[in-house]
C-alpha cells in the first residue's frame, strides 16, 4: 500500500485572523477551486468549521466525471490548524492537515495531504501521469488564487 504526500507551503501579507476566517469558512473553497472541476458543496457548510463537521461535495475532476466527495473536519485549533478527512469520495486515503501560522508581515500557510489512490497496482501506475499532475495543479491554481485574493508577500 503506497501512501503519497503532497506538501506545500504559501505566505500571505495577511493578518492570522484574516487568513484563518477565509480558510476555515467551508464555502471558500469553491473560489480557490478550478472552475473546471465543477466544485459544488451539497451539504455541511451552513456553519462555522468545528470537529466532527461532514461536509459534502461534488466534483468533477476527470473527463467529466461527476463525484461525490465526503469529507469530516476531524480535528480544529482556532488561528492554528485544521484538519479535513475524506469518508467517501476518489481517493482510497486523503487526509489533509492545514496549518496557519503568524510570520512577519503576514503568514505562512501550510498544506500537508497524505493520500492513497485507488484500484491498488492500476492506482500506482497512473498516479505518476495522472492524479499527482492533477493535485499539482488545482494546489498551483489555489495559490495563484489566494495571492490574487489577498496580494502577495
Amino acid at each position: 500500500m503506497k501512501i503519497y504526500r503532497l506538501h506545500q507551503k504559501q505566505k500571505l501579507p495577511i493578518s492570522l485572523e484574516k487568513a484563518w476566517a477565509f480558510l476555515s469558512d467551508p464555502r471558500n473553497l469553491k473560489t480557490i477551486t478550478p472552475d473546471y472541476m465543477g466544485f459544488e458543496i451539497r451539504s455541511g457548510a451552513d456553519r462555522p468549521m468545528y470537529a466532527g463537521q461532514i461536509i459534502q461535495y461534488i466534483v468533477t475532476p476527470i473527463l467529466g466525471i461527476k463525484t461525490k466527495w465526503v469529507t469530516e473536519i476531524t480535528h480544529t485549533s482556532e488561528n492554528n490548524y485544521f484538519v479535513d478527512e475524506q469518508r467517501f469520495g476518489p481517493y482510497a486515503l486523503w487526509h489533509h492537515k492545514h496549518f496557519i501560522k503568524e510570520i512577519e508581515g503576514g503568514v505562512e500557510m501550510e498544506d500537508i495531504i497524505d493520500y492513497k489512490v485507488p484500484f491498488g497496482l492500476l492506482g500506482q501506475l497512473v498516479h505518476p501521469i495522472l492524479v499527482k499532475p492533477k493535485l499539482e495543479e488545482i494546489f498551483k491554481y489555489r495559490t495563484e488564487k489566494l495571492t490574487s485574493i489577498f496580494g502577495s508577500y
